[in-house]
């Protein structure tokens, strides 16, 4: 569950049941409630149970995703379920300027008002929501083997005109080899993802001491540009630790699938060289500052780009090349300007 602007609270479920009616009437069973004495003694009891919620439409397989929003005063203004014909597990659901954003696991195939079928054992399943809890979008990504979500940021910049806009979504979670040889099995790893569900980048992350049993609870972007992620580690289960990992800028490098982009110096004081590793016509290089605020924007053909640094604060910066012959393709790297 979580807040909702408007004072009221939007929940996510996981729901194996199909259609049914609401019950006005409290656990008979229980005494406290049902004491008349209470009503004096301790009022607070006879509105701690008001409604049991039914659900307003029949499920689609095992399991469903079930998302109840509720008004301040704890009435439903809407509830959606989303499923396929196998199991779909919700796990986190947030706000976005729009709506809101659902992650979770799916064993589906195309089926329901599910359109993607799964590539490998258990995938990822997010879903794009507005205010009414209608579909914007829906994505499905694999890690391969069970892929288990655990947690979902959204990231938020402030732009130019000191409004707050969503830039994408960072998942984070840990992938089980589901009886398989355990090769590359129970590491962290991060998915992000722009705010239509194209994926941007993946990571996998095993820390210094990799362990057998790696389960990611939370990861988050930190306000200085690292990454940090939480969870725990262990040889079996039930003997687990607390383990806390902090990606800085070389970290990240080295975690990165592609890199078809290459900025030096790095740290940089007046110039930095940017190298495209691409094929391309033409490309947009753009500088941001870690508010999301473009500090500066120009267009290429060369592979390498010189970029005038000297007029800028210390501190981190994003720069992005943008080539629109490639699909839009953008690549994105960081720097620090000494």
């Amino acid at each position: 569950m979580v807040p909702t602007p408007d004072g009221g609270a939007v929940l996510l479920i996981y729901s194996t049941s199909g259609k049914t009616d609401n019950l006005n009437n409290p656990d008979s069973s229980d005494p406290q409630i049902n004491d008349p004495r209470n009503e004096t003694t301790r009022p607070e009891l006879t509105s701690m149970v008001k409604t049991f919620i039914g659900k307003s439409e029949d499920g689609f397989g095992n399991g469903d995703y079930w998302i109840v929003k509720l008004d301040k005063n704890s009435n439903i203004e809407w509830q959606r379920t989303y499923g396929g014909s196998g199991d779909d597990r919700p796990k986190t659901i947030a706000n976005t300027r729009n709506g809101y954003i659902v992650s979770g696991e799916s064993t589906s195939w195309s089926s329901g008002n599910k359109k993607e079928n799964i590539k490998e054992g258990t995938d990822l399943w997010v879903i794009n929501l507005d205010k009414s809890g209608n579909e914007i979008w829906q994505k499905s990504y694999s890690f391969g083997n069970r892929d288990v979500a655990m947690s979902l940021d959204v990231i938020r910049r402030t732009n130019k005109d000191n409004f707050s806009e969503d830039r994408g979504f960072l998942l984070g979670g840990y992938t089980q080899a589901e009886e398989k040889v355990k090769k590359d099995d129970e590491k962290f790893w991060m998915l992000y993802i722009d705010i239509n569900g194209r994926e941007e980048w993946r990571k996998y992350v095993e820390g210094k001491q990799k362990k057998n049993e790696e389960r990611l609870v939370s990861a988050r972007l930190q306000s200085d540009g690292s990454y940090l992620l939480a969870g725990t580690s262990a040889e079996e289960l039930g003997k687990e630790n607390w383990k806390v990992v902090k990606l800085g800028d070389k970290d990240l490098d080295d975690l990165m699938e592609n890199r078809d982009i290459r900025i030096y110096p790095n740290p940089v004081k007046d110039y930095a060289y940017v190298e495209i590793g691409l094929d391309f016509e033409s490309a947009d290089i753009f500088v941001y500052d870690m508010t999301g605020k473009v500090t500066q924007q120009l267009q290429t053909m060369n592979k390498v780009t010189k970029v005038d640094t000297s007029k800028l604060p210390q501190g981190v910066y994003i720069i992005k090349a943008n080539i629109p012959t490639q699909k839009d393709k953008k690549l994105t790297t960081k720097i620090v300007k000494e």
